[in-house]
């Protein structure tokens, strides 16, 4: 039978549109990146990172003011500062930055910054009346290298190379203003691979924080300050948390769970219920003896009746040369609060005189911050202080 020119043609046009069709199906779809372009808003009453979900990483640095600082200098460093973290956050490059490329992928970044006591004396400024050092506690062993600095710069997101490029990078930018005291950096669960909004675990395996402040009038009433020339900021307490985590794995499940009063696998009370269940301290079990023990690490903090905003990352570093450790695991324990003389402190010597868990934990480092307000498109960091 013959073809004609134009059957040939259209036969040859349908193949090649199945061929094509095939083709495009074949072709994978492209995978999404959901923390490509996940930002959280810089601008507000508040600074990002004190309410924000915790992310996985978190870089925080300790600086102190070069000699001759006072507050204009502090003034062009926090424009500086506030400018380039502005930036970030949005996934856009610094003014003068010679690597757009490495912002590309903010992943929840943000940046959160403190003025320590130092800092207001040389700035000459009114501090707020708890800017001290926290008293010290008898089992304390603090290393001054963990001590307190005169700013602090917490950058958290939710992926490494951002967060340690934007560590890099305001670094740099300080580096006419500031000098580096120590970098603290730690981790949580990676996004996604928990459900959201679950309360994450230390490496002792516990969930931490499960009694955090949840909603707008919580943080209203335990977090922000709500009046006076520090309204709108908050105080940060960084202790140092050394965990021995080789004595700890030697006890058995039950013992683990006594110590801290909840169970490991849901965080619930040992007198039963989930999570966020109240504790019954008054339960007794078979023999008589209280169910959650008095001293456990939930009931001595319970029993003061101070509550903290708690956002603890892990560390995990390798054993000091010659310890015959396995391993060099902690805490950075960042506790936001109005006023710790009067929720924190009281809390941390109420665990200090006594709590099981003591026999497991060393505070080596202790540092207090006010957390400046949040800032407008136009403000930077700590204007209403700096030009008062």
């Amino acid at each position: 039978m013959a073809v004609s020119r134009r059957g040939f043609l259209a036969g040859s046009a349908g193949v090649a549109s199945i061929s094509m069709l095939a083709a495009c199906a074949d072709e994978p779809e492209t995978p999404p990146l959901p923390l490509r372009e996940a930002t959280v808003d810089f601008h507000g009453a508040h600074q990002a990172g004190v309410a924000t979900p915790e992310q996985a990483c978190l870089n925080l640095i300790g600086f102190n003011l070069k000699d001759g600082a006072d507050a204009k200098v502090v003034a062009r460093l926090m424009r500086l500062w506030t400018e380039d973290a502005r930036r970030l956050a949005n996934g856009q490059n610094p003014l003068g930055s010679l690597e757009p490329e490495m912002t590309a992928w903010p992943a929840s970044l943000t940046f959160t910054c403190g003025f320590g006591e130092g800092l207001f004396a040389k700035a000459g400024m009114d501090k707020p009346e708890w800017l001290h050092d926290i008293p010290a506690m008898t089992r304390d062993k603090l290393d001054p290298k963990w001590g307190q600095t005169d700013l602090v710069l917490q950058i958290c997101c939710d992926d490494p190379v951002m967060g340690a490029w934007a560590m890099r990078h305001m670094t740099r930018a300080g580096v006419d203003y500031v000098e580096t005291a120590w970098v603290q950096q730690g981790f949580v669960n990676a996004r996604g691979a928990t459900p959201e909004g679950e309360t994450p675990r230390n490496l002792f395996g516990q969930v931490d924080g499960t009694v955090n402040p949840h909603t707008e009038e919580e943080y209203n009433e335990q977090v922000w300050i709500p009046s006076g020339p520090f309204a709108g900021g908050t105080s940060l307490v960084v202790r140092r948390i050394a965990m021995n985590l080789d004595t700890w794995e030697l006890l058995d499940r039950r013992s683990r769970e006594e110590a801290v009063g909840r169970t490991l696998d849901t965080g619930a009370p040992l007198t039963g219920g989930d999570e966020f269940s109240e504790p019954d301290f008054e339960a007794r079990d078979e023999y008589g003896l209280p169910v959650i023990d008095r001293n456990s690490h939930m009931a001595r903090a319970r029993a003061v009746g101070t509550k903290i905003l708690r956002r603890p990352y892990n560390y995990n570093l390798p054993p000091e040369p010659g310890s015959g450790e396995l391993s060099n695991a902690g805490l950075v324990f960042m506790s936001y609060q109005r006023d710790p003389d009067e929720s924190f402190t009281p809390m941390l010597a109420h665990l200090d005189e006594v709590d099981r868990l003591n026999e497991w934990i060393t505070h080596i480092g202790s540092a207090v911050y006010y957390i400046v307000p949040g800032v407008g498109e136009s403000d930077y960091w700590g204007q209403s202080l700096l030009e008062a």
